[in-house]
């Protein structure tokens, strides 16, 4: 005859008599709670919750397509292991930029309560989805998206359906002895939409660098070059050509800047030349950014004729001087000098860019297309 079943409980140990075993080890009740207690202690442990990573999923992602503002369609996926109070931030890449989905006043994407997210993006060649902390203020536009840390918890990227549409070959320019590409992608400039076209960027049998903007149907084009490697710290010198002919709205922009980062940490050196599209402004500034803090910039008035406008990085300080003339003039008159002490860069994937653009929120909007030439640049380390 098979023995009787022995319960098994949390409780108090119970002797069940068993037929064939009338004398049962006094010690087998011991031993039963000590391996009851043993697994419920490893079963408690393997019950506590994990800090696992979280994981963004895609699962539709619209086509592949090289972008603009009437194209849109749906994206959605899910997302595990995301707090209550997490959310995403949508990227669509267009050429050489993320721009944030939708719209940049609505850059955030509710994940709901079965962990699953849904908006609408316009397109682009690549998507990504960014989960931050309810604080994070995302960039509007980005060259390099964010890694994990600083209010970013995770990033997934994935590639547009179907074919990649065909890329244009950049345009590279050797000027002052440095490779330099050609801006093809749109961007936002002083809170305003600009367009850019490579053939507005070229240098002269001197060797000197022509930007300008033209205008195409009701559109300004503008110009931008961007150095092809890093620099670090030390100093940045350029020598401009005369800029008094320069319309209130029609900005040059002297930046080292690392395309990363948001108002909050643009981790960004400017020399900025025009008056922002009102009369009566300086029409130059330095700015350590991001540029509302006040002790991060300093305006001043410039003259006609030849500058050269430099700035000394090191770790803890920059110090902006213009001086009047060529670089290459000894004891040139200096127009304007002023040190920076605070919110200091430090280096990392920064780069030189030269940028001449419209600004589309003055006072005085642009009316002629105009150039600007800058005859030198120059690294000291």
């Amino acid at each position: 005859m098979d023995s009787p079943p022995v319960s098994v409980g949390v409780g108090p140990c119970k002797r069940v008599r068993k037929p064939m075993r009338p004398h049962a080890d006094n010690g087998e009740c011991g031993k039963r709670i000590f391996f009851l207690s043993l697994c419920l202690l490893l079963s408690g442990c393997h019950s506590k919750p994990t800090n696992s990573t979280p994981v963004i999923i895609f699962s539709k992602v619209p086509q592949a397509e090289t972008g603009g503002p009437d194209k849109v369609d749906t994206i959605e996926g899910r997302v595990t292991g995301a707090r209550a109070d997490q959310q995403l931030v949508l990227y669509a890449k267009s050429e050489e930029l993320w721009w944030v989905q939708p719209y940049t006043n609505r850059p955030f994407t509710r994940v709901h309560r079965d962990s699953t997210w849904k908006n609408e993006t316009h397109l682009g060649t690549d998507y990504a989805a960014l989960l931050v902390d309810e604080e994070y203020t995302p960039p509007d536009t980005t060259e390099t998206l964010p890694v994990p840390g600083a209010g970013v918890a995770a990033v997934a990227v994935i590639k547009g359906n179907g074919l990649e549409p065909p890329t244009i070959a950049p345009k590279t320019i050797n000027f002052s002895g440095y490779d330099w590409k050609a801006r093809t992608a749109g961007s936002y400039r002083g809170g305003s939409h600009n367009s850019f076209d490579p053939a507005n960027a070229w240098t002269d049998k001197s060797g000197a660098l022509h930007l300008r903007i033209i205008r195409r149907q009701n559109d300004w084009v503008c110009a931008e070059v961007k150095l092809t490697r890093s620099l670090g710290y030390g100093t940045y010198r350029f020598t401009v050509g005369d800029v008094s002919h320069l319309e209130p709205s029609a900005i040059l922009t002297l930046v080292d800047w690392d395309g990363v980062g948001t108002e909050q940490n643009r981790r960004e050196l400017d020399i900025e030349i025009g008056r922002w599209g009102f009369a009566n402004n300086d029409n130059a500034q330095y700015v350590v950014q991001p540029y509302y803090i006040p002790a991060n910039i300093s305006k001043f008035q410039v003259p006609n004729g030849v500058l050269t406008y430099s700035f000394r990085w090191e770790p803890s300080q920059v110090t902006f001087i213009t001086a009047a003339g060529s670089s290459d003039r000894a004891a040139a008159r200096v127009i304007s000098q002023h040190v920076f002490t605070s919110g200091i860069p430090s280096p990392g994937a920064d780069s030189v860019r030269i940028s001449l653009y419209a600004f589309g929120k003055g006072q005085i909007p642009l009316k002629n297309e105009t150039q600007v030439v800058i005859e030198k640049f120059e690294y000291l380390p």
